[in-house]
């Protein structure tokens, strides 16, 4: 999660930012043990 960090600090890239939130919230799912929801898109 650093990297993302040190990027957004530096550059001010919301992209950056955005992908810190991203790797974040993974790792909040790991934690609690929940699986990503996966849709069927499939008719």
């Amino acid at each position: 999660m650093d990297v993302p960090w040190k990027v957004f600090s530096q550059t001010g890239n919301i992209e950056a930012y955005l992908w810190m939130k991203e790797v974040e919230a993974d790792d909040i799912d790991e934690e609690e043990g929940e699986e990503p929801i996966i849709e069927d898109r499939h008719l």
